[in-house]
């Protein structure tokens, strides 16, 4: 927050302390009143749709194959239908990083403005646990004050038929987590055995959905203002170019409730009764404090940017309403830069983001290089250790290989290996005619060659690899021979 907007706020209860930790130490639980307006109905489309696409994902199939499979556990990963090997690590490496550019260069721009719409965390809370809780328990104020009732009949069925609820929904998201990284068929297996024959990976469903359910019960926006580590890098990403979730200070400061107001007009009051300077010019802001009553993360968006911030756009929405109450313009409160609001300055294109933009493009470069020539079969040849070379009749001598073929495909692939150079013979020891789809074949072969086809103590081989008659992949290994 700039100065400017701290010397025209001047109120008591600006921030010196996060709004969930009380005085003495406490935890200041957040009961955010339910928010309605056009940015939240907008919010609540993209969510159904986000929702309905993980929900379905693991249920979606690309020519019969997984649209999105991260099976750790067994190292096979399948993304929007492309397979990827533990050998396609540096494909991964430099997806990842191009992602994480992407994910700074948009924050440079337009702030946290993935944590408000599309982060999981939000929309399960937002959209999922707190609508259920709005149903059961109402509003804010019924929230509160069926928080301060005594334990009878009514509470102990509305706390207990929601917290009931929240570990069902909990299990369920779990269990299609699992099916992310099983698969849909393993999963039905597991679901439809027996329990016995599963105890272990149940347990751990278990524990690991109650961790689930403690985070949107319990933890809820903490995880925002401590676990997560997008929010706490917030602050160096950013920069008075960034289009946060703002408060036009220029515009609403003076601030005073439209009663104060009517008494400095009638005269029963002066400006230095209300705490502002002589000659004050009244702000369009009313402190009716709306925008703070809807915030999910309890703070005041009206005291400048703040880490906590999720620009979930319910302050927004609150204070469009309001202002169309006191026949005042919209945005008060809404998208914009520290620089466009100061000084009236829109500028997206600086050096931080024209960097970025460079090293997203250069990254995505060799990332689609690298794609482009990535190969359905992977073939890896090496001499098999531990042993020399073999001296034959008529000055031939022979080196034994072994191969391993890594089909990435789902269908059956054919495989034929051919010497290119030099001219010799290849023996077969365990023939590779075919690889199994998203499986591993070994193998063995041996080579001979001449005496005057050596070239010392070690000759460069060709290998090419075919696929029926389309050659696919040329590789290159050492053969041993004595000395000349």
């Amino acid at each position: 927050m700039s100065q400017e907007q701290g010397r025209q706020i001047g109120k008591e209860e600006f921030r010196d302390r996060l709004a969930t930790v009380s005085e003495t130490g406490g935890r200041n639980w957040i009961h955010a009143k339910k928010p309605k307006g056009r940015f939240y109905n907008a919010r609540s489309i993209v969510a159904v749709f986000l929702l309905a696409f993980f929900f379905s994902g693991p249920f979606i199939t690309i020519n019969g194959n997984p649209l999105l499979l991260i099976n750790i556990l067994e190292r096979k990963f399948v993304i929007f239908g492309v397979a990827f090997w533990p050998q396609d690590l540096h494909l991964l490496v430099f997806g990842m990083l191009a992602f994480i550019v992407f994910v700074v260069l948009f924050t440079t721009i337009f702030g946290r403005l993935f944590c408000g719409w599309a982060c999981p965390q939000t929309i399960f809370l937002e959209m999922v646990f707190r609508r259920i809780e709005y149903w059961i328990e109402g509003d804010s104020s019924s929230q509160i004050r069926l928080k301060k009732a005594p334990w009878n009949a009514e509470k102990i069925f509305k706390k207990g038929s929601k917290h009931a609820i929240f570990y069902a929904l909990a299990f369920l998201i779990s269990n299609l987590f699992l099916a992310y990284i099983v698969g849909k068929d393993q999963l039905f297996e597991i679901i439809t055995d027996p329990p016995s024959e599963h105890a272990g990976g149940l347990t751990a469903m278990i524990i690991f959905s109650g961790v689930f359910y403690g985070v949107f019960a319990f933890m809820r926006e903490q995880v925002c203002h401590f676990v997560c580590p997008y929010g706490r890098m917030q602050s160096v990403m950013l920069d008075n170019n960034s289009i946060n979730v703002m408060y036009d200070y220029k515009r609403g400061e003076h601030r005073a409730k439209i009663a104060d107001r009517n008494k400095v007009i009638a005269g029963k009051a002066t400006l230095a009764d209300l705490g502002l300077p002589s000659g004050a010019d009244f702000g369009d802001c009313i402190e009716c404090s709306q925008c703070v009553k809807v915030c999910p993360m309890g703070i005041d968006i009206r005291n400048g940017t703040q880490l906590e911030c999720v620009h979930c756009t319910a302050c927004i929405d609150a204070c469009d309403a309001v202002m169309d109450k006191i026949d005042k313009p919209r945005g008060l409160i809404r998208y914009a830069s520290e620089n466009s609001i100061r000084d009236e300055i829109k500028k997206i294109l600086t050096p931080r983001v024209a960097g970025y933009s460079g090293a997203l493009v250069i990254l995505l470069t060799v990332f689609i290089t690298l794609m482009s020539m990535r190969t359905d079969l992977e073939t890896t040849i090496l001499r098999q250790p531990g042993t020399l070379y073999q001296e034959l009749p008529n000055d031939l001598y022979s080196n034994i290989y072994e191969i391993k073929v890594i089909n990435k495909t789902f269908e059956t692939q054919d495989y034929e290996l051919r010497l290119i150079a030099p001219a010799g013979e290849m023996v077969s020891l365990g023939n590779i005619d075919s690889v199994e789809p998203q499986n591993l074949a070994e193998g063995r072969f041996l080579i001979k060659l001449n005496k005057n086809q050596l070239t010392g103590l070690q000759t460069t081989l060709t290998f090419g690899v075919y696929s029926g008659s389309e050659q696919i992949e040329t590789l290159t290994s050492g053969f041993i021979g004595p000395a000349k």
